[in-house]
């Protein structure tokens, strides 16, 4: 193991995982109703387009377009009323739109041959029965989508590594797909080491605190997609932790270590890291604050991490080198992980060389999005709970003034 502290950055620390990291997973297939938030684990492509026949986007009269140029409200087009578009039904089947007629058509009806556009209910007048008068013209496809206008036969619906949301469940369900193959979760393994620690259920003696980051760490591997499994707290004792990590590996995908990972007299989480198995230790410390103190390791293709003891340092480090692993199996190089720029309310130093992470409340304000430091020491979960996300400080600035722009990941 290389000495304690020769801080990576968030980038190089990525890479040296990356490099060790087993990146096949297996595949399932799930039905669509339980595919939200899944990891696809193939591309779909569409078989049918989307819709499947030209169809009205208003309620109105299907018409030929020419026929309806030049009218207004003075001098409307007068159009004869011929047929219905019903629900459901091959509009084909019931004949021709021809010159100066016009079918009543709904919403979603399917166009009728000859016809080439929709008036809207609104724009006409009915003189009779059989007689609209068309007060607004319309152009050739006005209040229509076009077959496979949506989505085109043959066509990429979503890619291999895509991560399911509301709107691609619709998406698969309009072009039929209802067993979705995607990956299994990844199972990941938490455990917590002090000697300090309690369980939540138990009242905290003189020196104790109760465990924090087991439940911390279980929310954001769940929010990750992940399938959480907690496995206790363990004394600051070689072996004990050497046999619970074992355990943990032969049943997880992932391991995650909160505590013993400064560099105490008593803290063992490194060199245990280091007896597992190759490669072992990758890098103990990353240059930013809070969350210097991680180790890094891989055990047989799996990534284990030591992260600090505090509850906001292991959050923090969870986001920046956990949370992309288990929601798209490997580092990606052009991930977005801080979307929202926003304006902040008072100057914050850091050092340089290292990023800062900024627990950031956010607002707005005439339409600008503000964000407003959420003061505290790494020790303090209510300053999680109080934050609405995190603010970057990058490496190579010494710190932001007030009213300069900042990047923010939202929790």
């Amino acid at each position: 193991m290389g000495e304690l502290f020769q801080a990576r950055t968030v980038r190089e620390a990525r890479e040296l995982l990356g490099g060790h990291i087993k990146t096949t997973c297996p595949v399932e297939q799930v039905q669509l109703l339980k595919a939200l938030g899944r990891r696809l684990a193939q591309d779909l492509v569409a078989v049918d387009a989307v819709p499947g026949f030209d169809r009205s986007t208003m309620d109105g009269f299907a018409v030929r377009a020419r026929d309806t140029f030049g009218a207004t409200e003075s001098l409307p087009s007068y159009l004869d009323v011929t047929g219905e578009v019903l629900m459901g039904r091959d509009a084909g089947t019931a004949g021709v739109v021809g010159v100066g007629q016009a079918w009543r058509i709904p919403t979603g009806g399917m166009l009728p041959p000859g016809a080439d556009a929709v008036v809207m209910l609104e724009y006409t007048e009915e003189l009779d029965d059989m007689t609209i008068g068309v007060t607004r013209p319309v152009a050739p496809g006005d209040y229509i989508v076009r077959t496979g206008e949506d989505i085109a036969p043959g066509a990429g619906v979503l890619p291999r590594g895509h991560i399911l949301r509301p709107q691609d469940l619709g998406l698969l369900a309009a072009v039929g797909v209802d067993d979705v193959p995607v990956f299994m979760p990844a199972r990941v393994g938490i455990i917590s080491t002090g000697d300090e620690l309690v369980e939540t259920r138990e009242q905290p003696g003189p020196g104790q605190v109760r465990d924090i980051n087991s439940y911390a760490l279980y929310g954001q591997a769940a929010a990750a997609g992940a399938q959480p499994c907690i496995y206790g707290i363990i004394r600051d004792d070689f072996k004990l932790l050497l046999d619970r990590l074992r355990q943990a590996l032969a049943e997880c995908d992932l391991v995650l270590l909160s505590g013993g990972s400064s560099v105490g007299a008593r803290d063992v989480a490194a060199r245990v890291l280091d007896t597992l198995g190759s490669p072992g230790v990758l890098f103990h410390g990353i240059s930013i604050k809070p969350g210097k103190p991680t180790v890094g390791a891989v055990v047989d293709g799996k990534p284990v991490f030591g992260l600090p003891g505090h509850p906001v340092s292991a959050m923090v480090v969870f986001d920046l080198l956990v949370t992309p692993l288990l929601k798209y199996g490997f580092y990606l190089r052009d991930q977005l992980e801080f979307p929202v720029r926003a304006r902040l309310t008072r100057n914050m130093r850091s050092a340089a060389g290292r990023e800062d992470y900024l627990r950031v409340r956010l607002y707005q304000e005439n339409g600008e999005v503000i964000a407003d430091p959420v003061l505290g020491k790494s020790g303090l979960i209510s300053t999680m709970v109080q934050a609405d996300g995190l603010a970057r400080i990058p490496a190579e600035k010494e710190g932001i003034e007030a009213g300069e722009n900042i990047e923010v990941k939202l929790f």
